[in-house]
């Protein structure tokens, strides 16, 4: 079994379970409209594709008829000002970020979340301090599913491409990773609508929970 040397990960259904904030100021700006609101069971599994997937979620047919990037305003201003009220790491995350660190293996974040939103959330966690490269969706002129944040955080934590690990729970996660030359894992705790459909994205494994990582690295 191969070793790696770094570990970059998702944030947003891999990382952080962030849905039910994200999912709240959907239903903020929907009742702001006298629209209906979402249920959680609904609008969890599009929570990885931000405030635009969410908005298509709830707005439906209806969304042209808006502005949609007044709506989008909407939604962002909501949801800075409440981004961490529901938000938790998922099981399995803070044992398996300390072992990276108590080993001294260096990993990061690549997410698709703007940086500045990533930037306002990360200080509620403590346990994802040590992170060595943060990189948003706007942080570079690509975004994921491109390879080029992947690769500029392999720069950052100053580990190969192809020794470094990419975990997260979307096509675009694997999509990026394998174009990059990474080892790509499906977190199959994230935000996925259909298990059976994972196997179509072509990662080299599926992981159940945090720890297996652990035999993978060091």
């Amino acid at each position: 079994m191969s070793k790696f040397k770094g570990v970059l990960f998702d944030l947003d259904g891999t990382l952080l379970d962030t849905a039910n904030d994200l999912g709240e100021a959907l239903n903020f700006v929907l009742s702001q409209h006298n629209l209906p609101t979402v249920a959680r069971e609904k609008y969890r599994p599009v929570a990885s594709d931000g405030a635009k997937g969410l908005l298509e979620l709830g707005f439906k047919d209806k969304l042209s008829q808006y502005d949609y990037e007044a709506l989008r305003k909407e939604f962002l201003n909501y949801y800075q000002k409440n981004i961490a009220v529901h938000t938790c790491l998922y099981s399995g995350i803070n044992d398996l970020i300390a072992y990276l660190d108590e080993n001294n293996i260096p990993w990061g974040i690549v997410t698709n979340k703007p940086i500045n939103l990533t930037n306002a959330l990360l200080p509620s966690f403590t346990e994802l301090s040590n992170a060595q490269s943060i990189l948003g969706g706007d942080s570079l002129p690509q975004r994921k599913p491109h390879p080029a944040p992947l690769l500029q955080a392999a720069k950052e934590i100053g580990v190969a491409p192809s020794d470094c690990i990419y975990v997260g729970d979307a096509p675009r996660d694997i999509e990026a990773g394998n174009r990059a030359n990474m080892f790509t894992v499906i977190a199959k705790w994230g935000y996925i609508e259909n298990l059976n459909e994972i196997d179509e994205w072509l990662a080299n494994i599926k992981i159940d929970h945090p720890i297996a990582l652990k035999a993978h690295v060091l």
